[in-house]
């Protein structure tokens, strides 16, 4: 790529990334964007900021002449978790923050998109390529924003009894059928982010690619369902300890689990909390919200388990060299908001990429010869490794292009407010045919 055409993407790039955060928090008010609704959620308006200080941090204070922050404290303020950039308000306390408002961080991000885009013109060809991929990683990081942003929102409203909705409800269509099983002959296979197949970018975290001794094994071909997630809560599913890690049953008691995480029941009929409203719920649709300890019991109680993010990622890749997909992805381009049911696509996988990130059994540990980046950059992922367990495959809300095979998403395993979901694994013939 010659160095206009690279300037003219990343500017494109640019626009696109920061125009869709906008997009996305344009239909809350003022008064939505300020309010925290736990410790684990963030303000509408604090993602936004955020994001644009890590522009801000990562490149202008480093590249841009004469650099002078927006404003001082923001770089206190927005900071997230970058020990070598400064100290930074604590996370818990991020809703009392009234001022910035919505307006002045719009102001703020402004700024720096102006600057961003000076900064980037001026750029001679050497420099523009070596700070090409921090550019490109502000994208992603803002992307992961994006889906952040829809989760917390999701849970601010929640609380609300007014019951407000973020969009409007658009009606699933789709018949799940019965769960199939796809049989994989696994052996020595390879793990992780390749460039030269993959495209050009991936965090930290995906690298290196290697080699990975897998059994056979079978995967189903589609999501639990709500339909049978009920079934499990009808069989004592939440009041049955042998079913559960003792964590996890640890969770269940102290925190009364009796149901996935947006589930209420009114009249003896389960209604469930979405983006697009409160409304009953849909047998047909997979089971959204629930932690990687209700998975692993819901998986033990249907006399399976968890695939691992090998097993996940393996069979993922072999999808993807198929001819023409099984299905359309459901992420955030599609504005369902949340997973839907999908029919059978004839001895395929389905809803690998979007609906609901599916929980692996796989700690979040590094892989073979991993090493951070240098400098703050090197606390994107790597200090994270403990205590986490991997996600794979995206969900209803992530934007499109932030899908990929090798993706490594992680949340502690009581974790319920992510859009998280179910696909079981077990061990599979000693000779299938895939």
């Amino acid at each position: 790529m010659d160095s206009g055409t690279e300037l003219t993407s990343l500017l494109k790039r640019y626009d696109e990334v920061r125009a869709y955060t906008e997009r996305l928090a344009a239909p809350l008010s003022p008064e939505d964007q300020t309010v925290q609704s736990m410790p684990d959620v963030s303000p509408t308006k604090w993602h936004r900021a955020h994001v644009t200080w890590f522009f801000e941090t990562f490149l202008l204070a480093e590249n841009e002449a004469g650099f002078t922050p927006f404003q001082d404290q923001y770089w206190f303020l927005f900071n997230s978790y970058y020990e070598a950039v400064g100290p930074r308000y604590a996370r818990p306390m991020r809703g009392v923050i009234s001022r910035p408002g919505a307006y002045d961080v719009g102001r703020y991000r402004g700024n720096v998109d102006d600057r961003m885009r000076d900064l980037m013109d001026s750029l001679d060809d050497g420099t523009l390529g070596k700070l090409a991929p921090t550019i490109e990683l502000g994208f992603h990081h803002e992307q992961q924003h994006q889906e952040l942003l829809l989760m917390d929102i999701k849970h601010v409203l929640s609380l609300n009894p007014l019951e407000p909705a973020y969009a409007d409800h658009r009606p699933s269509v789709g018949d799940p059928g019965p769960m199939g099983w796809l049989e994989y002959a696994g052996g020595l296979v390879e793990i992780g982010h390749n460039p030269a197949a993959d495209g050009t970018f991936s965090f930290d975290n995906e690298l290196p690619r290697h080699q990975q001794w897998l059994p056979a094994y079978r995967m189903a071909d589609r999501l639990v369902t709500n339909a049978e997630w009920l079934a499990f809560m009808a069989d004592g599913g939440y009041r049955r300890a042998e079913l559960w890690l003792a964590d996890g049953w640890a969770k269940v008691n102290s925190e009364g689990w009796s149901a996935p995480f947006y589930w209420r029941r009114r009249d003896d009929v389960w209604f469930e909390h979405t983006l697009t409203g409160c409304r009953p719920v849909d047998p047909d649709l997979p089971v959204c919200h629930v932690s990687q300890y209700e998975a692993d019991a819901y998986a033990t109680w249907a006399g399976k388990r968890l695939p691992t993010e090998a097993e996940w990622e393996h069979a993922a890749r072999l999808e993807q060299t198929a001819t023409t997909p099984s299905h359309l992805p459901n992420l955030a381009d599609t504005r369902t908001w949340h997973a839907q049911a999908s029919a059978s696509p004839n001895g395929r996988l389905r809803q690998l990429f979007g609906d609901c990130w599916e929980w692996t059994s796989s700690a979040y540990l590094p892989y073979p010869r991993f090493h951070p980046p240098a400098g703050a950059i090197g606390e994107y992922n790597g200090k994270f490794m403990s205590s986490q367990m991997v996600l794979r495959g995206g969900c209803a809300l992530t934007p499109p292009g932030h899908a990929r095979a090798s993706y490594r998403n992680f949340f502690p395993p009581g974790a319920r407010w992510p859009l998280t979901g179910v696909r079981l694994a077990d061990d599979g013939a000693d000779t299938p045919p895939c």
